[in-house]
């Protein structure tokens, strides 16, 4: 994962910005105090961590990719940012009162690991959120008609929503609600999804680089055929159809959010 976040890393900010919506999303599940310190796991560069410390929150940026980590100080020096990953972050037990991940499970070697260190770093009625996409969803996206082979192995990566739920159980967290995130034409952060309503944004070389989908599993014949195809439908007026086609409401993105019960020791689980 490390190779594949430094090869995307280089221009991954020209694109991938901090949306604000997802910002306010991301705080009102969270519910963070000022007084308190929280942790953004698998941080990337940095937006999301950066934009809610512009909040007046107390953040952790901890991620395996030291370049993106190094575009991240030259974000914002004041946060501290740190090599880890969600299963080794290397912080002490019961050290931070919440937790974030962004669009970084399905990178995880191992979900009930990850999700037992967070558990064993979070202090007691901490919230976990997590804004993911599960396989089902994916399924949904018009992206399917262009782009089969690279939607089929990014689906492969993505644990389902039962699969989270188990893990955190298994590691002792308690599993509180999700809520589904649709597309929003102004969607400022640009990940797989962002060309649900306008698909011009696929053309973009910057885009697709920022995607991981289009720039560490997509095949460059697909890829090229797929486009060739998208702009044909475009043209004459069919991807109307297509995109009318995959409509559905489950959601394009969603948010998992759980929660340390109080009592909980923290312990991490080990591999049998």
């Amino acid at each position: 994962m490390e190779v594949k976040y430094d090869k995307i890393g280089i221009d991954y900010n020209l694109t991938r910005k901090a949306d604000k919506y997802l910002t306010e999303q991301l705080l009102y599940h969270l519910q963070p105090t000022k007084d308190e310190k929280y942790l953004d796991i698998g941080c990337g560069t940095g937006n999301y961590t950066s934009e809610l410390q512009k909040n007046g929150f107390d953040f952790i940026g901890i991620d395996p990719s030291e370049l993106m980590l190094e575009k991240a100080k030259l974000k914002n020096h004041k946060i501290h940012w740190k090599i880890g990953s969600a299963e080794n972050t290397g912080l002490p037990e019961n050290f931070v009162d919440g937790i974030i991940g962004s669009l970084t499970i399905h990178h995880w070697t191992n979900l009930t690991i990850g999700f037992s260190e967070l558990n064993k770093v979070l202090k007691p009625n901490g919230k976990i959120v997590i804004f993911t996409s599960t396989p089902e969803q994916m399924q949904g996206y018009w992206l399917n008609h262009y782009f089969p082979k690279m939607l089929s192995d990014s689906i492969i990566q993505m644990p389902t929503l039962e699969k989270v739920k188990k893990a955190m159980k298994d590691s002792g967290i308690e599993f509180l609600e999700t809520q589904k995130y649709f597309i929003k034409p102004d969607l400022e952060d640009q990940f797989l999804y962002c060309g649900k309503q306008n698909p011009e944004l696929y053309f973009d070389e910057q885009i697709r680089h920022g995607i991981s989908s289009f720039s560490s599993l997509s095949n460059r014949t697909e890829v090229e055929n797929g486009l060739s195809e998208l702009r044909k439908d475009i043209d004459s007026g069919k991807i109307k159809e297509i995109i009318k086609s995959y409509e559905n409401d489950l959601g394009d993105y969603l948010y998992v959010i759980g929660k340390k019960p109080a009592g909980n020791n923290g312990k991490r689980c080990t591999r049998p």
